[in-house]
């Protein structure tokens, strides 16, 4: 008998221990969908008005054909940079990184799908220090709560990203704030949860409803010794807000161009947990 109970406890090991490789998997999964379709839609810009610009010969069309391939070649640059930040930093090594270059990294991979479903982004970025962090696993923490952001207003909406820089707790504070649906007390006491989730299934896009991804979120941020801290309230959106390790000041702060002067307070009568 005990050996069928250490057996049984072996194997229950080694099933969370899947799990927890499946959550940090996700996130990336996603990206890297989203990344194939964007590349696709930029080669496709460039073969049609190349095509257009052999058809015709006159100078009006060619130039709008160059333009247009012109324009799809840069955002492909764009796009491959972003990339290529994505593999610098898929070490696990927790090293001094600006949130604001992933932040902006991570949106040029993700700003067209945002736009596809009505959802604005805002960026209020001003200066703080580096993060001691895995960039590569922060990034998907943040993939993930900007597809669940998205999948949380159907109809459109606004998505605030913000950093600021809390000395007292030696952290720098990583804000996404959605105006999607909310939740009620009781869903924010569960999200964590593995396994729970929201969705009834995976939504037109056939993403979401496996109920992993906030649970590998939180597992991330407790490895860097961080917090992950959510407000909400039925319909008035939802904030999280990643608090990580700050480094050292070494006089290298990096800033980032504050665009949006937006209030970052919690909704009035919302609810919040960490």
């Amino acid at each position: 008998m005990q050996r069928s109970t250490e057996e049984l406890e072996a194997r229950i090991a080694q099933l969370e221990t899947q799990l927890r490789q499946a959550q940090k998997m996700a996130a990336l999964g996603e990206l890297v969908g989203t990344i194939t379709h964007e590349f696709n839609n930029q080669l496709m810009t460039i073969l049609n008005y190349a095509k257009m610009g052999l058809r015709y010969a006159d100078e009006p069309t060619r130039t709008k054909a160059f333009d247009k391939i012109h324009n799809a070649a840069q955002r492909s640059a764009k796009i491959t940079n972003s990339v290529l930040g994505m593999a610098r930093n898929r070490s696990s090594q927790k090293e001094p990184t600006s949130l604001a270059k992933l932040i902006d990294e991570t949106m040029v991979l993700l700003e067209r799908e945002l736009q596809k479903y009505r959802v604005a982004v805002e960026l209020d970025l001003p200066e703080v220090p580096q993060a001691i962090v895995s960039g590569n696993q922060i990034q998907q923490v943040l993939v993930n709560l900007l597809v669940n952001a998205r999948q949380a207003m159907p109809n459109g909406g606004r998505v605030r990203l913000s950093l600021r820089h809390d000395a007292e707790a030696h952290t720098v504070d990583l804000s996404v704030r959605d105006s999607g649906v909310g939740m009620d007390t009781a869903t924010l006491h569960k999200i964590f949860d593995p396994y729970f989730s929201t969705k009834q299934g995976p939504d037109e896009t056939g993403k979401g409803g496996t109920g992993i991804g906030l649970s590998a979120c939180r597992e991330i941020i407790e490895q860097h010794g961080g917090r992950i801290r959510v407000e909400s309230a039925p319909g008035r959106g939802t904030c999280f807000t990643l608090k990580l390790p700050a480094a050292a000041p070494t006089g290298d702060a990096v800033r980032a161009p504050h665009i949006s002067n937006v209030g970052t307070s919690a909704p009035s009568g919302s609810a919040s947990i960490q």
